[in-house]
């Protein structure tokens, strides 16, 4: 479980990482990070209706996007506030192609 502090919570925050935050995607998966700050850095993941109508379809893609986050923590840098988009088709991946695809577009922001 990713930690209350690490995670991105308030409406002013997300604002500012749709104005000021750079962008990239790859694949099914698209991220927006703006600095923050602060000595750590927080994530929100977004898993809209158009992904899948079943609840415990979208959540479960959000656990998995969360742990990948929670086990990779070291290697991200800090001091950003991250919003995590995912695309239909994403729930055709699976866990190790998430997470892959998470690694190359944290790389190509420079976030890793």
């Amino acid at each position: 479980m990713l930690k209350p502090k690490y995670r991105l919570k308030a409406k002013t925050d997300f604002e500012n990482v749709r104005k000021r935050g750079r962008g990239a995607s790859v694949g099914k998966i698209a991220v927006k990070s703006a600095k923050n700050g602060l000595e750590y850095s927080r994530f929100a993941f977004v898993v809209s209706l158009k992904i899948s109508k079943s609840a415990v379809k979208r959540n479960r893609l959000r656990r998995q996007m969360r742990e990948i986050i929670r086990l990779n923590l070291n290697k991200i840098k800090p001091g950003y506030d991250i919003v995590i988009r995912t695309r239909p088709g994403s729930l055709d991946l699976d866990f190790e192609g998430l997470k892959s695809a998470l690694a190359r577009v944290f790389e190509k922001l420079g976030l890793i």
